[in-house]
């Protein structure tokens, strides 16, 4: 059972206020549903959710198999209560990965830089995005979170453009928000639609490999599932 932390107004590092008793908790039935209160010109009380040991898993549903996502709510909330809203449409129509990019003879099959090797291209990645027709979709903030490793799920800028990394970046700094990571059991579904047939293109002056065939995703609410979360 996920917990929520309750306090007015905006967003915030939930696990801080908690130890300086700044919040209170509440326990959810529906850790993917929280309970909200309004209050007054609204006031949104419950501001984010902390879950519990193997909750808070999302899948990314593909025709390669479904991505098992582990969300983190406490370092990108906004960005984990997108998430949360995509869940309850039910659909996800124009959800889909079009870049793909492998790991080359730049990584090893860990994510780890090969010394002395450029950094891309191949940027050792697939990009996609999880805007759903006939919604709209508000900008999210720049959000406090770890460095790009092999398996972080990040926004592209505000989203709703995202990508799943096949490799460690350390040298992209914390450019990126991160909000969840994939379990590593379901990484290789990630390297395979990164080796599907793609066609060379260019962004802004970087070469990139778009995929002929675009993979539409679904977005999907999950049991509570365990997995390999030590490594996250």
């Amino acid at each position: 059972m996920g917990l929520a932390c309750v306090i007015p107004g905006c967003f915030v590092a939930i696990k801080r206020l908690v130890d300086l008793n700044l919040c209170w908790l509440k326990k959810q039935k529906d850790v993917f549903a929280p309970d909200r209160q309004e209050a007054g010109d609204p006031v949104i009380w419950t501001s984010g959710i902390i879950f519990g040991k193997g909750e808070g898993i999302v899948g990314l549903e593909t025709e390669f198999g479904t991505l098992h996502i582990k969300l983190f709510p406490d370092c990108a909330p906004h960005s984990v209560a997108y998430i949360l809203e995509l869940l309850t449409l039910h659909h996800c129509a124009g959800c889909q990965f079009y870049r793909a990019e492998g790991r080359g003879q730049l990584w090893d099959a860990e994510g780890n830089h090969i010394k002395k090797a450029p950094f891309g291209p191949p940027f050792a990645m697939i990009q996609g995005t999880l805007e759903a027709q006939g919604t709209s979709f508000k900008k999210i903030p720049t959000e406090e979170c770890p460095y790009i490793r092999r398996g972080s799920v990040a926004w592209v800028g505000s989203g709703p453009e995202f990508f799943i990394s096949l490799a460690n970046h350390q040298e992209w700094k914390k450019a990126y928000t991160v909000f969840g990571s994939v379990l590593p059991e379901d990484m290789e579904i990630a390297e395979k639609i990164a080796q599907l047939p793609t066609k060379s293109d260019v962004w802004n002056n970087i070469n990139v490999s778009v995929l002929e065939k675009p993979v539409p995703l679904l977005v999907r609410r999950l049991k509570k599932r365990q997995g390999n979360l030590n490594k996250m």
